[in-house]
């Protein structure tokens, strides 16, 4: 994928921009290619998640070491003026895709561990996600809690559940009422879940892009299906987050999803309130470039969209955020476009607090490959 939409005719109050705090709703990690090979316990050492193509220097994500080396990503961070991440899963989400309940709750405490370690030299930046597997709810509760107290800062779930298990089932109660209590938020991120494999067979690639619908409808599904059999009614306090599918559909999704409900009957009738009074009190968004989520602000999502770069993807803004921000967000009233890029980011995230401000740019590794990279 190129580097996203940039036009510097549409930016705005660039050098304002550049001053204020920012925060990433949505980076990811390069999780060494061998970390399931070499962490495994014994007995699933020869079914590990296995990258023979995926190179550090040349592959994908794997281009800028600050993807697995926490000490150059904080250099990294400088370099693009950000103060904290949120760190998801790159290759840790095939964990969904290994088709055996026991393995993959191995190769999640596998990643967990790693992220664990990974986050712990500077917790005040790394805000690392626990990957959390939901076939054995019992042990899905356990891992929340250890990732908790390890400092990590919410739980990364499939996005596509197996058919058999919507996100409406009871059986993910017990993991729901644990998220609520401990103040972890739930994240689902696009292209993930034990229902992927189904998915994409069920959405072919054509002439449409399925980046254009199919992880919006994606959202939809996982989110309404929360939402419909009130779970967010029930729990109050869980949060739940959607990254990487841009923000602009959700008001229109919060918009009919109030106008069905109340055309038709249906366990929506359960619900005390209008479904979009749970998605504007709940639910999250965290997008990388979205120009209409930007022009939807002022009627909703001050205090729910989360702008991200999503480093070292191959679509994120970094080393350009300033540039990517200016040209979405720049029209904003800055205390507007500070609760977008900072402080909706810490409320999921860091009990509302700001992190410290962002450290000085310094040296950086070689950005010679990275720049062919993006203007391929």
């Amino acid at each position: 994928m190129p580097f996203p939409r940039l036009d510097t005719e549409r930016m705005q109050n660039t050098e304002t921009v550049a001053a204020e705090q920012r925060v990433s709703a949505d980076s990811h990690m390069a999780e060494p290619p061998d970390l399931w090979e070499t962490r495994l316990p014994a007995q699933f050492r020869d079914q590990a998640l296995h990258f023979p193509k995926v190179e550090k220097y040349k592959s994908f994500q794997h281009l800028r070491a600050g993807g697995w080396d926490p000490h150059e990503r904080l250099r990294d961070q400088a370099y693009d003026g950000i103060s904290a991440e949120v760190l998801y899963p790159s290759l840790g989400q095939m964990a969904y895709a290994v088709d055996d309940p026991l393995l993959e709750e191995a190769c999640c405490r596998v990643y967990n561990d790693w992220m664990i370690e990974f986050c712990s030299v500077s917790l005040e930046r790394f805000w690392g996600l626990g990957l959390i597997s939901l076939w054995n709810i019992d042990g899905a509760v356990k891992e929340l809690e250890r990732c908790h107290r390890a400092g990590l800062r919410g739980a990364c779930i499939g996005l596509i559940p197996a058919d058999d298990l919507p996100y409406s089932s009871p059986h993910y109660e017990p993991f729901w009422e644990a998220c609520n209590a401990l103040e972890m938020p739930v994240n689902f991120h696009i292209i993930s879940g034990p229902g992927r494999a189904r998915s994409e067979e069920q959405w072919p690639a054509g002439l449409l892009p399925r980046g254009v619908h199919k992880h919006k409808l994606e959202m939809m599904n996982a989110v309404g299906d929360m939402v419909i059999s009130g779970v967010l009614e029930r729990y109050p306090n869980l949060k739940v987050v959607v990254a990487e599918a841009g923000v602009g559909w959700i008001p229109f999704f919060a918009q009919e999803f109030d106008y069905y409900k109340n055309r038709f009957s249906g366990k929506a009738e359960a619900l005390s309130r209008p479904p979009s009074d749970y998605i504007y009190g709940q639910v999250y968004g965290a997008f990388i470039s979205d120009e209409i989520g930007g022009k939807l602000l002022t009627w909703y999502g001050q205090d729910n969209f989360m702008w991200s770069n999503d480093y070292p993807h191959p679509a994120c803004t970094w080393p350009l955020s300033v540039k990517a921000i200016a040209q979405d967000l720049g029209y904003l009233p800055p205390e507007v476009r500070r609760k977008v890029t900072c402080l909706n980011a810490a409320k999921v995230y860091n009990h509302g607090e700001a992190p410290p401000p962002a450290d000085p740019p310094g040296e950086v590794q070689d950005m010679t490959s990275w720049e062919a990279h993006w203007h391929d």
